[in-house]
């Protein structure tokens, strides 16, 4: 949106402007996220066929890792997607109707689809998408080191670490999940 001069600048336009830099961002956030999750199914596959194909079970000790420093960016990505919903519901869409006096919620649709039939259903099933993907794959892959011939203290040490870790990144999708 190019201006021409201060006059044509006005606080509606400043906002509306700043709407959709956030809406833009949301979306490649969005995008970015949903990503994740099959790129973490790939990786994850890939390490299990890897430690298959050169029977080498400490392999599997990568995949929480992997699983873990992917879980992380998924919930940061999450969370600002989340954030940037809640300013607009909240802050940028009501100071938006103040100025143009609208009779109603400007940006609707912010409010509305969150009050769809099902959502809480769905947003239930995501987070156990979720927790299978970053808690229980890498869990089986620990556990399936665990129970190999090969195990090894320093390495059991190292998933025990890991184990500590996938819990708490487990607790913060369960923390985070909309109720």
């Amino acid at each position: 949106m190019a201006v021409t001069s201060m006059d044509d600048v006005t606080e509606s336009k400043v906002l509306l402007a700043e709407y959709d830099r956030l809406k833009e961002e949301q979306k490649t956030r969005i995008g970015f996220r949903d990503n994740l999750l099959y790129f973490t199914l790939a990786a994850v596959t890939a390490v299990v066929a890897v430690t298959v194909h050169s029977g080498q079970s400490q392999l599997l000790l990568s995949a929480p890792a992997i699983c873990l420093i992917l879980g992380w960016t998924y919930l940061v990505n999450d969370e600002k997607i989340s954030a940037i919903g809640c300013y607009v519901r909240e802050r940028l869409g009501p100071r938006l109707g103040e100025l143009t006096s609208a009779h109603g919620a400007v940006f609707g649709w912010e409010v509305y689809h969150r009050n769809v039939a099902g959502r809480t259903v769905r947003k239930r099933f995501q987070t156990a998408v979720d927790l299978f993907t970053y808690l229980v794959l890498p869990m089986v892959c620990s556990t399936a080191f665990w129970c190999s011939p090969v195990v090894q203290p320093l390495l059991v040490l190292a998933s025990l670490g890991q184990t500590l870790a996938l819990a708490v990144l487990g607790w913060q999708f369960l923390r985070r999940t909309e109720r």
